[in-house]
């Protein structure tokens, strides 16, 4: 029998059995996670005072020993080989948040037109937690005590290897989907997403009209002074860039042909503000004011 581990460090640390086809961390050194909130969830781990036992766990998900995992509302499981020829059985828990508190949740986040075009984009907001301590709730967990795990290695340290090289997976995975996290916390991708169109609508209700709009004033239309560039006292028009750069773009998700090593939608969200920047210096006339000054 192999000895792994104890709580002591008194035995030498066994080998995982290599695999094929595992899921792999695609960060080779460093910390795991490239946005923000994969980040933070990282660092809410950390903050259990896991740190040692998190980064053996970032070994085994660099070294691809998770087999496969599944996320439902509230619960994670997972398969991890470990140093024995049966891959060891995972579970983590998170208790998912009250229906009461993600309708408070996602009226917080209706309230702003951002956030909903940051998620329908499938990116975070950077500042969504306000929207859930608004509503009394946490998005991430605020103790251990908030998650319950199990694994069916004999190591009894929480949490074990590979249980941590589960949270490391995560982290990727809601890098690539931010709505995973939603869903751990209890309300899928299509549940928050109805429900904050939902919301928007309801506060979007047009106004009563006013007493001048009862009879707005005509505008003759005529053929002969149609191309004669005419003003138009009541058009207006405001160019600005999106909330969120190549939001159609995210939405579709990556290609089938790139096979390129760089992301994509980072790749492709540069070219879109490079191009909406354009736009704006063409209709402001911002790239002609800056040749003047030049002179």
């Amino acid at each position: 029998m192999a000895w792994r581990d104890n709580f002591w460090g008194g035995y030498t640390a066994s080998k995982p059995i290599k695999v094929e086809g595992g899921i792999k961390a695609k960060s080779k050194r460093g910390g795991i996670g490239d946005t923000w909130w994969s980040k933070r969830w990282v660092s809410v781990l950390e903050s259990f005072g896991w740190s040692n036992r998190l980064e053996r766990g970032r070994r085994y998900a660099r070294g691809g020993q998770v087999l496969d995992f599944k996320l439902t509302p509230g619960k994670v499981t997972a398969r991890v080989q470990g140093s024995v020829s049966k891959p060891y059985s995972v579970i983590i828990e998170i208790k998912p948040l009250t229906g009461e508190a993600w309708a408070k949740a996602t009226e917080e986040m209706a309230r702003k037109a951002i956030f909903a075009a940051k998620l329908l984009a499938g990116e975070m907001p950077q500042n969504i937690e306000e929207a859930f301590k608004a509503a009394g709730v946490p998005l991430f967990p605020e103790s251990s005590k908030d998650i319950k795990t199990d694994c069916s290695c004999p190591d009894s340290a929480n949490p074990c290897k590979h249980i941590a090289a589960v949270y490391y997976i995560l982290a990727e995975e809601f890098d690539r989907d931010p709505f995973m996290l939603f869903n751990l916390r209890g309300r899928t991708k299509e549940e928050i997403t109805v429900s904050l169109r939902q919301k928007r609508v309801g506060d979007e209700k047009p106004h009563e009209p006013q007493k001048e709009a009862e009879n707005p004033k005509e505008i003759p239309l005529s053929t002969d002074g149609f191309w004669g560039g005419g003003e138009l006292e009541s058009f207006s028009v405001n160019i600005s860039s999106p909330y969120v750069p190549a939001a159609i773009i995210k939405r579709l998700g990556t290609p089938q042909f790139w096979d390129s090593k760089e992301d994509f939608n980072k790749k492709m969200e540069k070219y879109y503000e490079e191009i909406s920047r354009k736009a704006i210096e063409t209709a402001y006339g911002e790239s002609g004011e800056k040749k003047k000054k030049k002179k």
